[in-house]
């Protein structure tokens, strides 16, 4: 980038001395030449340079501090959207407004300390217009990167937190079940269904798990790592899936809002801005409600480019599903950036046990959060020291159904879900039921009787009723003993009747006969059995439900 020399060379002789006042230098030349020379010469002090910098407001410090980041430069509309507007002003407007005492924004106050620049630079997409440091000024200014730090938003109103919903470490139960059905091959989306208590999105688990290396991109488990996920303790499986989300460079948690439809082929950095997001909430109190509302404002004033380093709000191909009109452009940032700062707050760091939630009543729209007792640690990547025992016990009864409370050991549960039918899970508890098909699938996966036998014995609550284990022992056997299907049973007014139909053509429409004056009718033939009567001279008549 050009140097203070070059940066200067191009103001007028008022500006320059402008310059000069604010650093406090005495300017002993008649044309800009000279002026800029001398100028030049004075502000490449490293003391007076601390000096003034120093004397400068938090927010044109956090500015410098931002340049500094992007290697002294970020592109001119983005700059000025983000941090203030400067206003064009001719010779004559700047002499009555004098601007340089009286700054309306901090890129003014920088510009007239001489302190940023205005250029055009070559960028792959062509010629862009930047603000800069000067290069020689840049190397000696002081590194302000922990100098300031901006809290976003504000302490949250008592109304905004009045109904409070607590995180909590449910998404490892949650992860047990996709991964059970996982490799029984059943659909995860349908898992929202038998649970009462489901809320973590199943394509944000999916995606987790296979950021930690438990599911391959094939999305199915990997044997010996989810044997170690599940036989870990709670704290550890925890702290693992929140490491595997935050530290992500595939895991890309814009494409999940629901809303948001993405297309084309352009790219975002999912790592780059949830760190981004991390430095944001880490600034915040740690024990206090904060306004989710006045947070994303503030961002919105602040740091609105916080995903979008380049500041481009046209090439991103977003679809709004709702309403199915595209949101490019900034004027569509809550809709973009507002809504994705609600669902990570909302989602991801509440479903992994980060943030508590809190809303002004049942049902209402989240309005405040604030980090769970042990959030910070899970962000910073340390491990709880807070160990929640799996030690509960199953208990199932003479039918064979099974009821397995949240805190028994999820390794257990994972083996145990592979031989059953499952049923509702309610307030926690989860319901399964065995069949000859279920205990049939576990078989052909490889499974074994022995291992579901031994699974029971050391988990139930209660010995296995006797009856079960014999079921159990003669399915292994002879495999199922007794069958429920659904049939279409003929029933007639004589025995006479019956033997007429069974010695006409439409015998081989009729199954095992079930008594004297009723039989089986073969499956979709009940209408040309009827149609037979009426041949042989007697009239019938069917259910309703046949004829549906």
């Amino acid at each position: 980038m050009p140097d203070l020399a070059h940066s200067l060379r191009d103001h007028d002789f008022e500006h320059l001395t402008n310059i000069a006042e604010l650093w406090g230098i005495e300017i002993n030349a008649s044309d800009v030449r000279e002026t800029v020379t001398q100028l030049t010469k004075a502000v490449l002090n490293p003391d007076l340079i601390q000096e003034i910098i120093s004397s400068l407001s938090g927010d044109s410090r956090l500015t410098i501090a931002a340049l500094q980041a992007r290697q002294g430069r970020l592109p001119w509309a983005q700059f000025t959207r983000r941090y203030g507007q400067l206003r064009d002003m001719g010779p004559g407007r700047r002499t009555r407004l004098k601007p340089h005492r009286n700054p309306q924004s901090t890129p003014e106050t920088l510009w007239y300390h001489g302190i940023i620049a205005r250029a055009f630079f070559d960028t792959p997409s062509g010629a862009n217009e930047f603000a800069y440091i000067p290069d020689d000024l840049r190397k000696l200014l002081p590194s302000l990167k922990n100098d300031v730090k901006q809290v976003f938003g504000r302490l949250a109103q008592k109304e905004e937190s009045a109904q409070t919903i607590p995180s909590h470490d449910r998404i490892l139960d949650h992860a047990c079940t996709v991964l059970a059905a996982l490799r029984l091959e059943k659909n995860p989306d349908e898992l929202r269904g038998i649970s009462s208590n489901w809320q973590v999105s199943s394509d944000f688990l999916i995606a987790v798990l296979t950021s930690a290396g438990i599911l391959d991109t094939h999305a199915l488990p990997i044997s010996k790592a989810t044997r170690a996920f599940l036989e870990s303790d709670r704290a550890s499986a925890l702290h693992q899936l929140v490491q595997a989300w935050r530290n992500s460079e595939t895991l890309n948690d814009l494409v999940m809002v629901p809303h948001l439809e993405m297309e084309g082929h352009w790219k975002n950095n999912p790592l780059e801005t949830r760190l981004a997001i991390m430095a944001f909430l880490q600034q915040i109190p740690q024990d206090k409600w904060w306004s989710m509302a006045a947070f994303i404002s503030d961002i919105h004033q602040a740091q609105p480019d916080f995903q979008r380093p380049a500041g481009d709000y046209d090439s991103w191909y977003l679809k709004d599903a709702r309403t199915g009109e595209y949101v490019r452009g900034f004027e569509h940032w809550h809709e973009v950036e507002g809504a994705f700062l609600r669902w990570i707050i909302a989602g991801p760091l509440h479903w992994l046990g980060v943030l508590d939630l809190a809303s002004p009543g049942q049902d209402e729209s989240f309005s405040a959060f604030r980090f769970s007792s042990i959030g910070l640690e899970l962000l910073d990547g340390e491990n709880s020291n807070k160990p929640v025992k799996e030690d509960a016990k199953l208990n199932v009864d003479s039918q064979g159904r099974l009821s397995i409370p949240h805190l028994f050991p999820r390794a257990a549960r994972y083996q145990i879900a592979r031989f059953c039918e499952w049923g509702e899970e309610r307030a926690g508890v989860y319901s399964y039921r065995i069949t000859p098909a279920s205990l049939g699938r576990a078989l052909s996966q490889g499974l074994t009787l022995k291992q579901f036998q031994v699974l029971l014995h050391s988990h139930a609550a209660h010995p296995p009723p006797p009856n079960l284990l014999t079921a159990l022992d003669r399915w292994g056997q002879h495999g199922a003993q007794a069958s429920i299907e659904s049939l279409v049973v003929l029933r007639v007014a004589s025995p006479d009747i019956l033997k007429e139909l069974q010695t006409s053509r439409a015998a081989r429409f009729l199954g095992d006969p079930i008594g004297p004056t009723t039989v089986q009718v073969k499956p979709g033939a009940w209408e040309k059995v009827m149609d037979a009567l009426a041949m042989l001279g007697y009239l019938g008549s069917a259910d309703d439900d046949l004829k549906e």
